[in-house]
């Protein structure tokens, strides 16, 4: 798959997602094998107005490359000229959001919304490729409702556009996440466009992985709540691919290792510690998933609130896991054995 001069081949790609897939988080993706990575979708208008929260998301890292800069907005103009200012960061290439289905997005004629007017989408990509130098892709859904699938219709007129790659969401805007994506839809678009497809939607395990390569024949794959639980999944789908088995588990001194470099990197990013702290809740029960009495540490972080204390806490919880020290209470209610430490099903 080409888009520009960035080339991979059975692409595997962290999506973008709002409030998780920041500057911190993207890196370590990377580190773990994630081939492109794509920053949180980020306002027109908030780019256009200086807003901080906006500018703050154009941060990028020299270690992320290949990134993409998502940006999202309903009116043209200044959806060209958010692109023009996101090109200032040096990503890869820019990604118009054609596809978030929350309500807030929708009322602004923004993301999914442009599904129900597909020759506004294609205006909008055109205006966006005849503004920047860099290639500009699209990420949609296949429709916005079963009633009304556009997605081959849509991806002509996206590639007839200029558009050098597209992303397809397999469900509709209404169903959120809800429900099961529909692959099958992957193989079709590949036979109306010469442009890459990436397929995105219910890839949760390395087995997803490769099924999605074989059955659809898409250019690549894209992981988004997934990677939330299990950041380690773009390593492990690779190892999968290429010997036919599962990866050694990862061990706890990684995981927890891991864990606190992303925090340390996510409070550097910020500037706030205790803002940081907070904010990375989401992620511990990923990191911490399957491991026997990890409830226990999962509760007392929610009490702490410095860098210090999670890793204090973190560490001797490593320290008397890997030393047999764990024992649950009488009322504790821990549904994993000690003989069975660690879940065999991925996030």
């Amino acid at each position: 798959m080409n888009i520009g001069h960035v080339s991979v081949q059975n692409g595997i790609l962290l999506a973008p997602m709002e409030d998780v897939s920041d500057l911190p988080f993207r890196v370590i993706c990377r580190r773990l094998g994630a081939d492109i990575v794509y920053t949180e979708f980020i306002s027109s208008d908030g780019l256009i107005r200086d807003a901080k929260r906006s500018l703050h998301k154009l941060a990028l890292s020299p270690e992320e490359n290949p990134v993409a800069i998502q940006i999202f907005g309903g009116d043209i103009p200044t959806m060209v000229e958010a692109a023009r200012r996101a090109e200032e960061s040096n990503p890869d290439f820019l990604d118009i959001n054609c596809g978030c289905w929350v309500k807030n997005v929708v009322a602004r004629s923004a993301g999914a919304a442009l599904l129900k007017d597909p020759p506004r989408m294609a205006a909008m990509t055109r205006a966006l490729v005849d503004a920047v130098k860099l290639p500009v892709t699209v990420k949609t859904r296949l429709g916005w409702n079963p009633d009304s699938i556009v997605i081959l219709e849509v991806a002509k007129m996206l590639e007839d556009a200029g558009a050098a790659a597209l992303t397809v969401h397999c469900r509709t805007r209404d169903m959120g996440h809800s429900g099961s994506a529909d692959w099958s839809w992957i193989p079709r678009i590949k036979q109306v466009v010469n442009i890459p497809v990436i397929l995105n939607g219910d890839v949760c395990t390395p087995q997803d992985v490769k099924r999605a390569f074989a059955e659809t024949g898409c250019d690549a794959v894209m992981i988004g709540r997934a990677a939330i639980a299990n950041p380690f999944i773009f390593r492990q789908a690779k190892h999968f691919m290429q010997h036919g088995v599962e990866e050694a588990p990862v061990t706890i001194d990684e995981r927890i290792g891991t864990c606190l470099m992303q925090l340390r990197m996510e409070v550097d990013h910020s500037g706030n510690e205790r803002r940081s702290v907070l904010s990375f809740r989401k992620f511990i029960a990923g990191y911490l998933k399957g491991l026997y009495m990890s409830h226990t540490v999962r509760r007392d972080l929610m009490s702490i609130e410095s860098y210090d204390g999670v890793e204090e806490r973190m560490l001797r919880y490593a320290d008397d896991f890997k030393n047999d020290r764990l024992r649950p209470a009488d009322n504790d209610t821990d549904d994993i054995s000690a003989e069975h430490r660690f879940e065999t099903e991925p996030a």
